[in-house]
């Protein structure tokens, strides 16, 4: 038989693919560990948890509300009928909600972790510092915002879009989805990251936040310059609105569809090199 020589880049080259493949195995056995426990927690305290639940479920539905009362003035909106926006207000609740349930820790950086050291424990840790902060507590009544965006898709397509479902459509709304996900959560942590140079309680989170609502209108509404800004700089409505035109099958110049997973890719690449480079600039807080 003839013998199969192995180079030592061939060997070099297993071995790194083998360690990254137990080191996402490990992770991905911590992230349902820390899932768990901490849904355990919250069901200690049924109560509060339901009401978290219905207030936030109420604060959706009063927003898809306006969309109502919106319509029942005017019956097209840039040229975009009531089902179509109803869809995509639906579809920009998805990556809304995934964000929503590990964006606590990002929220409160600032004040939780750098100002009172509570980062200093995270750094002791044989654990990513991202990965910790992202999954040690969860908002798990943002849940509801993800079930009440399938729900409005749902409602807009059964009793008026009438599309037509396949398999591989399907496919593309959840990678759509994750990437406009990844999206949301990359802009913030680049806004978390803010927290390791400036030393500050409430942070820059706040106005950015205010922005996700722009993106859940049709962008043909906005100025040139408003549309620039949802799409390149906090990129909001790049992550929901072409998306939702490609699903619904409707055509808008010009077709930036192409450029959400190379945003969503960008920023996320953008935000883990800030954070990687925060962390090597934050000292302790010397207590």
């Amino acid at each position: 038989m003839p013998v199969v020589e192995i180079s030592r880049e061939q060997i070099a080259s297993r071995n790194r693919f083998g360690e990254l493949r137990r080191d996402f195995a490990r992770h991905c056995g911590l992230f349902g560990q820390y899932f768990s426990q901490y849904a355990k927690m919250r069901m200690e305290y049924r109560g509060d948890f339901i009401v978290s639940t219905l207030t936030s479920f109420a604060a959706t539905i009063f927003g898809l509300l306006f969309v109502f009362i919106l319509f029942n003035k005017a019956k097209q909106l840039a040229n975009w009928t009531f089902a179509e926006e109803l869809f995509l207000y639906g579809f920009s609740l998805l990556p809304y909600g995934m964000f929503n349930i590990i964006s606590l820790n990002l929220y409160d950086f600032g004040n939780e972790y750098i100002i009172e050291g509570k980062f200093d424990r995270v750094m002791l840790r044989p654990v990513s510092t991202l990965f910790q902060i992202l999954f040690e507590q969860f908002r798990l009544e943002s849940m509801q915002e993800i079930v009440t965006g399938i729900g409005a898709m749902w409602i807009a397509n059964h009793y008026y879009l009438h599309l037509h479902w396949t398999a591989g459509k399907l496919l593309l709304l959840v990678f759509w989805g994750t990437c406009a996900g990844i999206i949301y959560v990359s802009v913030f942590l680049l806004l978390t990251t803010v927290s390791f140079w400036f030393e500050d309680r409430i942070g820059v989170h706040p106005p950015v936040w205010n922005v996700i609502a722009f993106g859940r209108y049709p962008l043909s509404i906005y100025s040139g310059a408003v549309q620039f800004f949802l799409c390149w700089i906090i990129p909001f409505g790049l992550a929901s609105f072409y998306p939702s035109v490609r699903l619904l099958g409707r055509g808008v110049t010009p077709q930036y569809l192409p450029f959400v997973p190379v945003v969503a890719a960008g920023f996320l690449a953008l935000a883990l090199f800030m954070w990687k480079l925060g962390t090597r600039h934050y000292s302790s807080t010397g207590s």
